[in-house]
């Protein structure tokens, strides 16, 4: 004899399945580990540090151009 299931409760259970199929596939997808999050952290302002390291400032030089052109003799 077939064994006597309730309709609503298999159809809530296969949507369960289908929405969990989902997720799976979004996380795996999108998501990323908290070690990966933290190793893109940490190189980014690594690289940040390095850069502002070798940046060139001092007294005689600044960031914004001159407004106006130099003298012409």
């Amino acid at each position: 004899m077939a064994e006597i299931i309730n309709l609503r409760q298999a159809r809530k259970q296969r949507g369960r399945a289908d929405k969990a199929q989902t997720a799976a596939d979004n996380r795996a997808r999108h998501g990323r580990t908290k070690g990966e999050r933290e190793r893109d952290s940490t190189t980014r302002s690594k690289a940040e540090r390095d850069l502002d390291a070798h940046r060139l400032d001092g007294p005689d030089r600044t960031d914004d151009p001159p407004d106006e052109p130099p003298p012409s003799a």
